[in-house]
């Protein structure tokens, strides 16, 4: 039997020298990985490439509340996060510089310099160059509870009225900058408030309350309601016809000034969150949940309801007429005109909005 073949000591050698320079290596590359980042990071600038890329001034995720109109060629949406997008009549689109990220449910304009916009946690912001810059209101009357604001109505110079919760009811007099509780706090909602021809007010909030003002707000009187259903909007053609909107498809018309009001027959359950009167198609017109619309005869005696698109039931908390069409403002913001459904970003054209009526709602400068 022959003798066990042991490797001889130079090979026994040499295999723990190659063990030995793997270790060494396997414990050096870590350093040299560390080392090589570190003089990268401090002696490495990386060159730009291409330009920076910017999110679009419309987003899926946004969401609208209100809408003004600052010039006959432009308008404006206010939503969430704070965000107010500015688009010309050319079909330019700017997001304008609020300061503020709380979710903004509603903005109106005096003119073209002057404007203000209201919204979540109680936030109250100003502008008097046109919407370039914004600043915050401070003496706005707060609730230790809530204080959300989520409607405003323009009156004469300078003077604006907004609703919202916690019964906040409160009035500016020099264009947003200060403003003064005109009913005290209670546990309710104000969702709208109208302001009629002789300067009469009229608030319409949950529980289809109602309460009235005949001396600008200095005393009140609750109004009689045919409803147990919370009104979201109210609307005035004149100092005597009105016609108020409201959830499970509430409609109801007042012609005395807002004294006595009648439950409309519509045949929908779908909430209606707005309404207003359009003088150039002499209708009313008014938006909702589930992409639903109503409209109502000059006299609001008759009404005829459907939906914008059947493929998008989109919910809708704002309506503006104009020459072009009616403006639909909510979880998407499109026109509407002759049963044609257009919302922005799926072919809309900017010519839509070349012709811009005048705004609704304007006054002297403040």
């Amino acid at each position: 039997m022959s003798k066990s073949s042991a490797p001889p000591p130079a090979a026994v050698d040499t295999c723990r020298s190659r063990a030995n320079w793997v270790k060494w290596v396997m414990s050096v590359v870590p350093w040299l990985i560390i080392g090589g980042l570190l003089w990268a990071g401090l002696f490495i600038k990386p060159a730009p490439v291409g330009s920076t890329v910017q999110p679009p001034v419309l987003e899926r995720r946004d969401y609208f509340y209100g809408v003004a109109r600052p010039s006959d060629d432009r308008i404006w949406f206010a939503g969430s996060n704070g965000k107010i997008v500015s688009i010309a009549k050319d079909g330019g689109t700017e997001r304008l510089a609020t300061g503020t990220a709380s979710t903004l449910q509603d903005v109106a304009t005096w003119d073209g310099q002057h404007a203000v916009a209201v919204g979540n946690d109680g936030v109250v912001i100003h502008s008097g160059d046109g919407g370039r810059t914004w600043l915050k209101s401070e003496s706005v009357p707060r609730s230790q509870v809530a204080n959300k604001f989520t409607r405003l109505r323009l009156g004469g110079a300078g003077t604006a009225f907004a609703v919202g919760e916690m019964g906040a009811l409160l009035q500016t007099k020099d264009a947003g900058k200060t403003w003064n509780r005109l009913r005290a706090e209670e546990d309710l909602a104000w969702n709208d408030i109208a302001i009629l021809p002789d300067g009469r007010l009229l608030v319409v909030g949950e529980f289809g309350r109602m309460s009235f003002s005949s001396d600008g707000g200095g005393t009140w009187a609750d109004v009689s309601s045919p409803v147990p259903t919370s009104l979201m909007a109210v609307s005035f053609k004149d100092a005597g016809l009105g016609v108020a909107v409201g959830l499970e498809g509430v409609v109801l018309v007042t012609r005395d000034g807002g004294q006595h009001w009648e439950r409309m027959a519509v045949d929908i359950h779908d909430h209606i969150f707005d309404i207003a009167w359009d003088e150039r198609r002499q209708q009313w017109i008014g938006g909702g949940s589930l992409g639903r619309w109503v409209t109502g005869s000059p006299g609001a005696e008759s009404w005829r309801t459907g939906r914008l698109d059947a493929t998008d039931l989109s919910w809708h908390t704002r309506v503006l007429p104009t020459d072009q069409g009616t403006w639909f403002i909510g979880a998407n913001i499109g026109q509407w005109e002759n049963a044609r459904w257009q919302p922005l970003g799926a072919g809309w054209q900017p010519e839509s909005l070349i012709s811009l009526p005048a705004p609704l709602e304007k006054s002297t400068k403040p």
